[in-house]
């Protein structure tokens, strides 16, 4: 499932070539990924100007001109894809964007996904953005405000990090190895945390989240163009690499379930 670096790569990417330009025609052939019937869907945002692309957590907010965002989210997977016109489009999708200069977007869900068109005002009724947390991304995600996040909380990490409504954007790819960068147990309880490991805390969410979105995201998704991502599980830490040395201490690295999810690693770096 694509996460908070995934998104962000394809939201720049998007809001880099789709800026700016007008509405001439949309196709859904899937009603249910949508949250109104086909015909009013396409009168809405037919005409309208894309004023900016951004994400927050794992979705994609479209602006657009008369005061409403088209929100998607990728579901499971799915593939978004810029074409130019006459382009060769994929020979599946549920969802096709064209543009007033012929160019525009497929949507292809693997599973199940979203494409919601919502005014402006109503955003705050949205049930599936509504809650979202901060995003490590947004400027007001400081160090002061992670601290303020986490005063008087008694969940345990792992669960804390991947509740959206707390922070958007983090999913069970990218916690494995922010945990390990921060030398935290997945069940360690936030109310034991010294002052010191939040810092290292934060810090880690910023690198491990920022140095996958340099390279593009994963190296199974793709970005707007079709590229793959160019992080492989090479470049995890402990993540995935059940057996292998810690590259701290060389303690063979533990898969261990954590709740209703899977984490990996290093029993000696990582104690409870």
């Amino acid at each position: 499932m694509p996460e908070l670096p995934e998104i962000t790569v394809i939201a720049r990417q998007m809001n880099h070539e789709i800026k700016g330009k007008r509405i001439a025609d949309i196709e859904a052939k899937q009603p249910k990924n949508l949250n109104m019937p086909v015909s009013q869907f396409v009168k809405t945002a037919k005409g309208k100007i894309v004023n900016s692309v951004s994400s927050k957590g794992k979705w994609i907010f479209i602006k657009l001109d008369s005061s409403y965002y088209m929100l998607i989210n990728r579901g499971m997977n799915a593939d978004i894809l810029y074409f130019t016109p006459n382009q060769k489009l994929p020979p599946k999708y549920q969802f096709k964007l064209t543009f007033s200069d012929k160019t525009g977007f497929t949507v292809q869900f693997q599973w199940f996904g979203y494409i919601h068109l919502v005014p402006e005002k109503d955003l705050t009724k949205h049930k599936l953005t509504a809650k979202l947390g901060t995003s490590p991304t947004d400027e007001n995600f400081t160090l002061e405000n992670f601290k303020k996040l986490l005063a008087n909380k008694k969940a345990r990490i792992k669960n804390f990090l991947l509740n959206q409504k707390n922070i958007a954007g983090i999913g069970n790819v990218y916690i494995q190895d922010i945990l390990f960068s921060a030398k935290l147990h997945p069940n360690r309880k936030i109310s034991t945390l010294s002052e010191k490991e939040i810092n290292n805390l934060y810090n880690a969410i910023q690198n491990i989240l920022n140095q996958s979105i340099q390279l593009g995201g994963l190296t199974y998704e793709k970005d707007f163009y079709g590229q793959k991502g160019k992080l492989t599980i090479n470049e995890f830490l402990v993540g995935y690499k059940t057996g292998k040395p810690c590259p701290k201490c060389k303690t063979p690295i533990e898969k261990t379930k954590t709740g209703s999810t899977s984490s990996y690693i290093c029993p000696k770096c990582q104690t409870l």
